[in-house]
C-alpha cells in the first residue's frame, strides 16, 4: 500500500477508535425531557417550602467541559476531544450543605471550536468525525439508552466565600464513585457560583480505553473535567415546578 493510504487509513481506523472513548458524547436521540424518577426534587421543595435558601442551577450560565486525550506513537494521527454540557439542571441547598446536578448525555455537546481552543488543542475534527464519536459513544459505551444521565451529588456545598473542598459523587454507566474535588464558592442571598476542576479515570466507571496496534494508538485513561456552576435564589417552593 502506498504510502500515502497508508496514513489515511491508520488515520481513519484512529478516528474511529477515539470514537468509542470520550467519556460522555451526544447521541442522534433527543435526551429525556425531565430528570430521572429517582431525581431528589421533592427534597428541596421540601426544604424550600421550610422556609430555607434553595438555589436552582441556571444552565444558561453553567457549563462542564471534559477533556479527553490520545497517546501512542501514531497519537499525532488522530484527535483529542472535547465534551460539554450547556444544560446542567439541580439544585443547591447551602444550609444543608447539599447538591444533587443532573446532566442528559444525549445532550451534549462535542468539539467546539471555542473550547477546543481554550483547551489547546490544535486541530478541529471534520462534521462527519464529530457525529461518528457521538454515535459510537452514546450507542457502545456509554449505553445511553440504558443510562441516559450523569447524576452528581454534592456535600460540603455550603453558602460561604472562598476555597472549599467538596465531597462529589458521580454516577455514570451504572457506577457511583466519589471523589473530592477543590472548589471556588462564591455566594450572597441572590445566587452562587462554583467553579473547580478534576480528573478521573474512565475505568473507574466500568468504561475501558481503547487500543489499537498493539498499543501505537492508545486513548489514556485519565480525562479532565472543568466546571463553572452557577444557580440563582428560589423564592417559593412552587419555582421549583417551573421549566
Amino acid at each position: 500500500m502506498h504510502s500515502k493510504a497508508l496514513r489515511a487509513g491508520v488515520a481513519a481506523a484512529l478516528s474511529t477508535m477515539l470514537a468509542g472513548c470520550a467519556p460522555f458524547l451526544r447521541g442522534p436521540a433527543p435526551a429525556p425531557a425531565a430528570p430521572p424518577a429517582d431525581f431528589p426534587e421533592a427534597y428541596y421543595q421540601e426544604a424550600a417550602a421550610q422556609g430555607k435558601p434553595v438555589f436552582r442551577v441556571d444552565s444558561r450560565e453553567s457549563l462542564v467541559v471534559i477533556e479527553v486525550r490520545r497517546s501512542g506513537s501514531l497519537a499525532r494521527l488522530g484527535h483529542d476531544h472535547v465534551v460539554a454540557s450547556h444544560e446542567v439542571g439541580g439544585y443547591i441547598a447551602p444550609g444543608e450543605g447539599r447538591a444533587d446536578l443532573v446532566v442528559a448525555l444525549a445532550r451534549l455537546a462535542v468539539d467546539e471550536a471555542a473550547l477546543r481552543a481554550e483547551a489547546g488543542f490544535d486541530s478541529q475534527p471534520t462534521g462527519s468525525d464529530i457525529e461518528g464519536t457521538r454515535t459510537n459513544m452514546l450507542e457502545k459505551v456509554l449505553e445511553a439508552e440504558k443510562f441516559p444521565f450523569a447524576l452528581i451529588r454534592v456535600n460540603g456545598a455550603e453558602a460561604r466565600q472562598g476555597d472549599v473542598t467538596l465531597s462529589v459523587a458521580i454516577t455514570l454507566h451504572g457506577s457511583t464513585r466519589t471523589l473530592q474535588v477543590p472548589a471556588r464558592i462564591d455566594a450572597d442571598a441572590a445566587g452562587m457560583s462554583v467553579t473547580g476542576r478534576l480528573s478521573f479515570d474512565q475505568t473507574d466507571f466500568g468504561i475501558t480505553p481503547y487500543s489499537l496496534l498493539g498499543g501505537a494508538i492508545v486513548v489514556k485513561n485519565g480525562v479532565e473535567l472543568r466546571f463553572r456552576i452557577r444557580a440563582r435564589r428560589l423564592l417559593g417552593a412552587g419555582e421549583l415546578l417551573k421549566p
